[in-house]
C-alpha cells in the first residue's frame, strides 16, 4: 500500500529540518505552539479532575448522614406496608439497601437553650444498609440506642450548641400535644445523649437528630415508619432510579433522591465547573490558533518547494493537504501529550502535591483550616473526551486558511527569484 505523498510532505515537514537558520526559527514556533497546546490540555483536566474531586469527596461526606433516596407518605404519614415498599424498592438492581425511618421535626432544649432539630428515628440493625454513620460517629455507638431508653445522638455542632455531653440529659418537645382546658400543651419527653456525629457538613451537623425508630413512634404518636430510604450501587444514578420507582411502587407515596436536597449546591458546582472549562479551552484556543502564524511562516518559506510541486504536477487540493497534515500533525501530537501528562498528573497529585510541600515546606490546604486537607482527583471520562475534541478541532480549523494560501502560490511567481 502507497502512502500518500501529502502525508509523507506533511510529517517532514513539521519535523521542521534544522538546514538553515530559518527552519530552526519554524521549528522553534511550531514546538511552542505543541507545548501550548499539550499545557492547555493538561491544564483543563488536571483542573476539572480535581473539582471532580472535591465535588466526590463532600457528596461522600453528605452522605454519610444522607440516603441516596428517600420514600415517604406524604404528610408525614406512616406508610402503609413498609415491607412491601421495601421489597418492591429492593426488586430494582441499581438499589443495594433499604432501611425504614421516622423523620420530624421537635425542639431539643438544655438550661436556657432552645434548638429547632430534624429528629430522625432509625432501626440501628437496619440503618448501616443506607448510611454509614460509623465512619462519622465521634463518640458512642448506634448500639446504644435502644428501644425505651430514650437515647439520641446528636450533631457535633448541635450538641456544642447545646453544651452537652455524652450521658447529659436534653429535653425533647413534640409539636404535638395533648388539649386539655387550658390549651394545647406540648409533650415534653427527657432524653439521654448517647453519642455524637461529625459529618463535616454544618446544615447536619446543626441541626440532626437521631433516636431509635420504636422510641420515634411513642414519643410523636405514629403507627410506623414514614418513610424508606435506599442506597444505590452508584449514587450517580438517583435522578434516573427515582423515575423508575416513581413507575414500579404501588401506594401513594413520594420519592426524592439526595440530589434534589442540595440543588443549590450542585447547580453552582456545575457553573464553576463550566465557566472553568471555557476559560481553560480559550487557552487551548490561542495555542492552536498559533498554528496560523506556524504555517504561514511555513508556507512563506516553502514557496519554491510548493512551485516545484506545482510544476511535477501536484494540483492545489493537493498541496493544501500538505499543509492541513502538517498543522493537523501538530495539533495530534500536542493534543496526545497534553492528554497524557493531564492524565499522569491526575491520577498522581495525592502524591505531587505532598511532594512540593514537602519541598516547599508549606501546606496549602491547612487542616486547622479546611475541612478537606487533601487534594483529590476523580479523572472523568465524560470530561476528558471534549476536551481531546475540541482541542483536535480548534487544531483542524487553525489549518485552514494557512494551507489555503498555500494552494494559491503561483509557480511562476515564485521560482522568480529562486
Amino acid at each position: 500500500m502507497q502512502i500518500p505523498y501529502e502525508l509523507i510532505l506533511g510529517w517532514r515537514y513539521t519535523r521542521a529540518g534544522r538546514a538553515t537558520r530559518r527552519n530552526g526559527f519554524i521549528s522553534f514556533i511550531s514546538g511552542v505552539s505543541m507545548l501550548g497546546i499539550a499545557l492547555g490540555v493538561a491544564a483543563l483536566i488536571i483542573v476539572l479532575s480535581v473539582m471532580n474531586g472535591f465535588q466526590k469527596e463532600v457528596a461522600d461526606r453528605m452522605l454519610s448522614v444522607v440516603s441516596h433516596i428517600d420514600i415517604f407518605a406524604p404528610d408525614g404519614a406512616a406508610i402503609p406496608d413498609v415491607q412491601r415498599t421495601m421489597a418492591e424498592a429492593k426488586a430494582n438492581p441499581q438499589v443495594i439497601g433499604a432501611a425504614p425511618f421516622i423523620s420530624t421535626q421537635a425542639l431539643l432544649a438544655r438550661g436556657g437553650d432552645m434548638k429547632g432539630v430534624v429528629i430522625r428515628g432509625i432501626d440501628p440493625a437496619l440503618e448501616p444498609q443506607v448510611i454509614d454513620l460509623k465512619g462519622i460517629l465521634k463518640t458512642g455507638s448506634l448500639s446504644k440506642l435502644v428501644p425505651g431508653s430514650f437515647g439520641i445522638i446528636l450533631g457535633a455542632d448541635l450538641a456544642q450548641a447545646l453544651g452537652v455531653q455524652v450521658g447529659d440529659p436534653v429535653t425533647l418537645l413534640a409539636p404535638s400535644g395533648d388539649v386539655t382546658p387550658a390549651g394545647v400543651v406540648p409533650r415534653f419527653k427527657q432524653m439521654t445523649v448517647v453519642g455524637t456525629f461529625d459529618s463535616g457538613h454544618y446544615e447536619y451537623d446543626s441541626t440532626l437528630a437521631m433516636i431509635h425508630m420504636a422510641d420515634a413512634e411513642r414519643i410523636f404518636r405514629l403507627d410506623g415508619p414514614t418513610g424508606v430510604q435506599l442506597r444505590l450501587e452508584d449514587l450517580h444514578d438517583a435522578p434516573e432510579v427515582a423515575r423508575q420507582l416513581a413507575s414500579t411502587l404501588s401506594g401513594d407515596l413520594l420519592i426524592k433522591d439526595w440530589t434534589q436536597d442540595n440543588k443549590t449546591w450542585f447547580s453552582a458546582v456545575q457553573v464553576e465547573k463550566r465557566m472553568m472549562f471555557i476559560i481553560l479551552t480559550l487557552i487551548v484556543a490561542v495555542a492552536a490558533f498559533n498554528l496560523v502564524s506556524t504555517l504561514v511562516m511555513s508556507v512563506t518559506d516553502k514557496r519554491a518547494d510548493i512551485a516545484i510541486l506545482r510544476t511535477l504536477g501536484a494540483s492545489p487540493p493537493s498541496i493544501m493537504g500538505v499543509f492541513v497534515v502538517q498543522g493537523a500533525l501538530s495539533g495530534i501530537i500536542g493534543t496526545l501529550a497534553g492528554l497524557l501528562l493531564g492524565l499522569l498528573v491526575a491520577y498522581n497529585i495525592d502524591v505531587i502535591v505532598p511532594f512540593i510541600e514537602h519541598l516547599l515546606h508549606t501546606t496549602f490546604l491547612p487542616p486547622d483550616i479546611y475541612l478537606i486537607s487533601r487534594m483529590p482527583s476523580d479523572p472523568q471520562r465524560s470530561d476528558i473526551i471534549p476536551i481531546v475534541i475540541i482541542s483536535l478541532v480548534l487544531s483542524f480549523l487553525a489549518t485552514l486558511y494557512p494551507s489555503w494560501r498555500a494552494s494559491r502560490v503561483n509557480p511562476a511567481e515564485a521560482l522568480r527569484y529562486e
